[in-house]
C-alpha cells in the first residue's frame, strides 16, 4: 500500500453508509475480571491478558480455557499490569507494563524468554512502561516504550535496531501513542491521541491521518483493520484505499465497554472487561 507521505484527513464512514459493516450478535464466552487484551492466531486460538489477575488466559473459540499462566509478580512468567497481547503460530507476546519488559511465551503458555532494557548503556534501545508489541512478517520484533512515546525495533534474536517516533521525527513524531499493529505489507498502524500514524517497517512515517475519535485498542488480523473507542468499532481492509467504515452490531449497545476487537473470517470479536462477545456478519 502506497501513501503520499503528507498529513491527511480521515473520514469516517458512519454506520448509515453503503460500506458499513453489520454484524449480529452469536455468543458470549469467556470469564474474566478486568481483560485489557486479545489477540487471535492464525489457527484461531485466542489470547486474553487480565490487569486484575495478572493473568494470560488461552481459549479456543469455544471459549474452552485451553490453559492460564501468570498471577502478580516480578520473576520469570509473573506479570504487572499486562497491557497488551501478540501471538504467532508459535509465539506469545505480552506488555509486562509494570515490569518495564515483554516475555515470551510458546503457543502453549510456557515462558521462554524477555526482553527488558530499561536499564541498558545504550539509550536508544530502553524502553519503560511498554503499551504495545508485535512482530513483522520478516520476525522482527517492534514494541511501543510509552516512557519516551517511540517504537523500538529488535531482531529475532532480540538485538536492538532502532527505534522511530520519537521527538525527533517531525511531523510523525508521537506525542501520546497508545497501541499499534502490523499490517501484511509489514506497515506499522499507531494510535496517537486523536490520531492514526503509519510508519513503514523501517521507520519511516508515511502516513498521518486525524480523526475526532478516542480510539483505545487497535488489531490486524489477516488485512482487516479494527479499531475501537469505548463503544465504537470502525473496520478497514487493507487491501483497497485505506477508510475506515463503522461497524453496525445490530440489536446491541456496548454502553462505554468495549476494550478491543478483532475480525476473524466473517466473525467480529468483541472483548469486553468481562466476556469476549461474538458477532456474525450479516
Amino acid at each position: 500500500m502506497r501513501y503520499s507521505g503528507f498529513i491527511l484527513l480521515l473520514f469516517i464512514l458512519l454506520g448509515g453508509s453503503a460500506f458499513a459493516q453489520n454484524y449480529i450478535f452469536q455468543k458470549e464466552i469467556g470469564k474474566f475480571k478486568n481483560a485489557s487484551a486479545f489477540y487471535m492466531n492464525d489457527a484461531g486460538i485466542l489470547y486474553v491478558t487480565d490487569s486484575n489477575t495478572d493473568e494470560v488466559y488461552k481459549l479456543d473459540t469455544l471459549g474452552r480455557v485451553l490453559k492460564y499462566t501468570g498471577g502478580f509478580g516480578w520473576d520469570s512468567g509473573e506479570f504487572d499490569n499486562p497491557t497488551n497481547i501478540f501471538a504467532t503460530a508459535l509465539n506469545v507476546y505480552v506488555c509486562d507494563k509494570n515490569n518495564n519488559r515483554i516475555e515470551r511465551f510458546d503457543k502453549d503458555l510456557n515462558y521462554i524468554s524477555q526482553i527488558y532494557t530499561r536499564d541498558s548503556n545504550n539509550k536508544d534501545e530502553r524502553f519503560g512502561y511498554p503499551l504495545s508489541v508485535a512482530t513483522s512478517n520478516q520476525g522482527d520484533l517492534f514494541i511501543l516504550d510509552s516512557e519516551n512515546n517511540r517504537i523500538i525495533k529488535f531482531d529475532l534474536l532480540g538485538n536492538f535496531i532502532s527505534n522511530f517516533g520519537g521527538f525527533d521525527a517531525g511531523a510523525y513524531s508521537l506525542s501520546n501513542p497508545i497501541c499499534f499493529a502490523i499490517s501484511r505489507q509489514n506497515n506499522i498502524y499507531v494510535i496517537d491521541g486523536k490520531n492514526l500514524v503509519v510508519f513503514d517497517q523501517y521507520g519511516n512515517g508515511v502516513a498521518k491521518f486525524s480523526t475526532n475519535l478516542s480510539f483505545k485498542k487497535i488489531n490486524i488480523i489477516s488485512g482487516n483493520l479494527t479499531v475501537n473507542t469505548d463503544n465504537e468499532i470502525y473496520f478497514s481492509s487493507l487491501s483497497n484505499q485505506f477508510s475506515l467504515s463503522k461497524i453496525s452490531l445490530e440489536d446491541m449497545k456496548m454502553d462505554n465497554n468495549i476494550v478491543s476487537s478483532l475480525i476473524f473470517g466473517d466473525k467480529l470479536y468483541v472483548l469486553t472487561p468481562k466476556e469476549i462477545l461474538i458477532f456474525r456478519k450479516v
